[in-house]
Order: C-alpha cells, then sequence, then structure tokens
C-alpha cells in the first residue's frame, strides 16, 4: 500500500489540526519549502522528525521574494511529486496554500529585516529579504511550531531567519541544517534543473572554489585576497558575471574585523541563465 501526506489549503483546517497536536502535548516542527522537492529538502525533514512528534512541511512558493524580472512563473513546481517525495519521509502535514489565503485583498503589512539581510544577497535583490521575512513570520504564526529547519545552503537567509525571531521574540527555534551536496559537489537546489548539461557540468566550479579560499583563509592569508583571486578562477569555469565572493562572520555576516571568529565564505554568481549561490565555513 502506497503511503500519502496530508494536504491542508485552509488555515482554519490547518490551525485545528495543529491545536490538536499540541493540545496532546506533541512538539512540532515546520520545514518551509517553495516544493520542486530534493534531496536538500527531505534532510530537512528528517531532522524536524528527530526532535519532533509532529512535522510540517508548507509548500508554497512565495511571490513577494521574487522581482518582476525574476523567475516566479517558471520557478519548478511539481506537487504531486513532492507529495510522493514527502510521505516517503514520514511527514505528517503538507500546508499548501493559494496566494490569495497567503495574501489577500487588501494586504499591506510587510517585514523589512536590516541587519544579517544587508549586502551580499541584499545588494543584488533588495527585495528578497522583506519577502522571505514577512512569509517565514506569516508560517510561524499559522503553524506555530516549536522548531523550524532552514538548510545552510541558503546561509543569508538563515541568518536572517534567525535574527528576526530573536529581535521579534518569536516563541520557537531556529535550526540551520548542512548543505546536501551532489557527489562532484553542487549544492543541491531547485534551481539546477534550469542548467544545461554543458553547466551542470561547470557548476562544481563554485563550490571548488570556496572550498579554496576557506582552505586559503584558515592558513592565515588575507580574505579579500583569497576571495579575489578565486572571482577569476570562477570566470576561467564560464560564471560571469560573478555578483559576489565574501568571506565574513558567520553570526552576524558584517565583514570581517576578527579572524578568530567563526566566518563563512558565501558567494553567487551566473552560470548561464541561472543564478547559483553557496556557501563553505572557514
Amino acid at each position: 500500500m502506497t503511503a500519502t501526506v496530508s494536504v491542508i489549503r485552509r488555515l482554519a483546517e490547518l490551525r485545528a489540526q495543529t491545536a490538536a497536536w499540541r493540545a496532546a502535548g506533541e512538539r512540532l516542527g515546520l520545514v518551509p519549502t517553495m516544493g520542486a522537492l530534493h534531496e536538500g529538502h527531505l534532510s530537512l525533514v528528517r531532522l524536524a522528525r528527530r526532535t519532533c512528534r509532529r512535522v510540517v512541511v508548507s509548500i508554497f512558493v512565495n511571490p513577494t521574494q521574487f522581482a518582476p524580472n525574476e523567475d516566479f512563473a517558471r520557478y519548478p513546481r511539481d506537487e504531486a511529486g513532492d507529495l510522493a517525495k514527502l510521505a516517503g519521509v514520514a511527514c505528517d502535514l503538507v500546508w499548501a496554500p493559494e496566494v490569495a489565503q497567503m495574501y489577500p485583498d487588501g494586504f499591506a503589512t510587510r517585514i523589512v529585516p536590516a541587519g544579517a539581510a544587508e549586502g551580499l544577497e541584499g545588494d543584488f535583490r533588495p527585495h528578497f529579504f522583506a519577502g522571505v521575512a514577512t512569509v517565514c513570520c506569516k508560517l510561524f504564526n499559522q503553524v506555530e511550531p516549536d522548531v523550524a529547519v532552514f538548510g545552510e545552503k541558503d546561509y543569508q537567509q538563515l541568518c536572517v531567519v534567525r535574527q528576526m525571531v530573536r529581535d521579534l521574540d518569536l516563541p520557537l527555534a531556529i535550526v540551520g541544517a548542512p548543505t546536501v551536496r551532489e557527489a562532484d559537489g553542487l549544492a543541491m537546489s531547485s534551481r539546477n534543473a534550469y542548467l544545461t548539461p554543458e553547466q551542470r557540468r561547470a557548476a562544481p566550479a563554485m563550490h571548488r572554489a570556496l572550498a579554496s579560499v576557506a582552505a586559503r583563509v584558515a592558513a592565515g592569508e588575507a580574505p579579500a585576497h583569497a576571495a579575489r583571486d578565486v572571482r577569476a578562477e570562477l570566470v576561467r569555469a564560464g560564471f560571469d558575471p560573478i555578483d559576489y565572493v565574501e568571506v565574513r562572520d558567520a553570526e552576524t555576516l558584517r565583514p570581517v574585523s576578527d579572524a578568530s571568529r567563526p566566518l563563512r565564505v558565501l558567494a553567487a554568481a551566473w552560470l548561464g541563465k541561472t543564478r547559483l549561490i553557496d556557501n563553505v565555513a572557514v
């Protein structure tokens, strides 16, 4: 018999179910996603399951984090495939609201994060983190989880969500999960589906380049010098333009002022028409 997973699309139904779980004393985990699920997403569900009796996965392609010239319309969508994958990892419930449920007529309130949201992605996608913070805050209020799990692949996003939860005193823990990679090192991403075969062969150069920066900085090289050299390496591999290659404080994402603190190397670059991001710890 094939396993199935329950799907809810109306907020009242979601709240009734989660309230029943809480009344039974069951700890609740949330994994927010935009669908087009891969093994990286499934690893987040497994991580949530290790500490929570119930796990909710949200599937919502959030329009407010896409600029007009970005890929909202063509972003990969495969709900049937997503549900089959989630049934295989014992997800209890999928929260899959329509846009009108999340942003009804007259919706006019949003969160505008600063701090960790400044620079890096914030320079190239200035709309992005307001959309992310607003939808995540709504999801946290709708599901009321004890824990929400995010992948470190979107590292700046993880830092922004952590800061929002801390600043607004939201009653949940944010857990970061290690990036899941293909055998050749490419970070798993729904947008990898956009790559041509030739681009897919070139794509792992980003992870190799960032690992090189991390090793050089760990050995004592100046972060700016190591990052500058690696930009040229990415161009040779076919990435163009390079939006950024930066070494930042791993907690605040500020430029490095104290090399004894934990550091993170972050990059974003275009391979053809596909924008890839990645990061590694120093």
